[in-house]
């Protein structure tokens, strides 16, 4: 390698420490040890490093600035998750720049070029449902922005990420379910691709083949908001065999499908059981209230913080970190 092609990268690789910490290192950033920093210093003199101008304007950015992609401001979930990362970020002196993506893959494409251009600090992020390419975050990684991944990940890029545990979540759920006297559960799914999607959906899948169910297709139908929860929801009933059970990806499309339910008279939870998954506040005004696998999003914004905190204050612990589930038993399950 020839000294006008070493990057930081290069640097990073060579020394076993992240892009960001190199690139703070060769700052002087206090926050990164002087053992550290004289090593990769000295490594950058011996090897003649020259940093790319326009990299540095990019490097030179705030301290304190960190910025935040929420997919939907309206989804309590996220909004509670925002909560967690505002008060953590505050109380550690860090200020939050926030953007909504609208699970919009272009909107999220430009959010991360204004983020560096605003030259933030780091970046927490939840995938858009629409985002397959991730390029986007790997030029912030390039340019030594360290990113963190929440709920809806991408395990294609070496970041550090936040999940609640969705499969076991989805597998007490449904086991309660069949326990309880279902035999023929849906699962409402969320796009395929999505990380939460195949832990969900295993967790299903699961419970329901320890109990000797089997699963066809038709039984998994992509539906995830509930609007066409309520219209699939009076299709679907209209089978036969009919369902006796459905296991929602999330609260809103579980409001869906209880709607539905009452709508054409079934009782519920004499005739047919529901679950939702997050613990959304609408699972608290439903009549009966449903049923739900509570995620904690106010300690998947702290865990996030944290996990970014680490990375730009030197400490090489890349990892993931997992929030576990509850199940709330309410009115739209049968009891034992």
């Amino acid at each position: 390698m020839t000294t006008s092609q070493l990057t930081i990268k290069d640097i990073a690789r060579e020394l076993n420490v992240s892009i960001s910490t190199v690139s703070r290192a060769l700052q002087g950033h206090p926050g990164i040890s002087k053992q550290t920093r004289e090593r990769v210093q000295q490594y950058a003199r011996e090897h003649h490093f020259k940093p790319n101008q326009m990299a540095v304007g990019l490097r030179s950015r705030s301290n304190n600035i960190i910025g935040i992609i929420i997919p939907e401001f309206t989804n309590y979930f996220f909004a509670c998750v925002l909560s967690g990362i505002e008060k953590a970020a505050s109380e550690a002196g860090y200020r939050i720049m926030v953007a909504q993506s609208n699970d919009d893959y272009h909107r999220e494409e430009m959010i991360t070029l204004a983020f560096m251009e605003a030259r933030v600090c780091g970046v927490i992020t939840s995938l858009g449902k629409q985002t397959t390419n991730y390029q986007h975050y790997k030029e912030l990684m390039d340019q030594g922005i360290p990113v963190v991944f929440y709920d809806r990940i991408s395990t294609d890029l070496p970041t550090d990420r936040v999940v609640v545990d969705d499969y076991a979540g989805a597998y007490a759920a449904v086991e309660h379910m069949i326990k309880t006297g279902c035999k023929h559960i849906y699962f409402y799914s969320s796009p395929p691709h999505l990380e939460i999607t195949k832990n969900r959906r295993n967790g299903y899948l699961d419970a329901m083949h320890k109990h000797g169910f089997q699963v066809t297709p038709d039984m998994m139908p992509l539906c995830d908001n509930r609007q066409d929860a309520i219209k699939l929801t009076q299709e679907i009933l209209k089978r036969d065999p009919k369902p006796d059970g459905f296991f929602a990806v999330n609260d809103m499309t579980a409001a869906g499908i209880l709607y539905a339910c009452k709508h054409v008279g079934m009782k519920v939870p004499e005739e047919v059981s529901i679950c939702g998954f997050s613990g959304d506040a609408i699972s608290e005004t439903t009549d009966p209230l449903l049923t739900t696998v509570e995620q904690n999003g106010q300690e998947v914004g702290q865990c996030a913080f944290q996990l970014l905190q680490h990375r730009l204050t030197g400490q090489e612990h890349p990892g993931k970190m997992i929030v576990r589930t509850k199940l709330l038993l309410r009115g739209t399950t049968r009891d034992y």
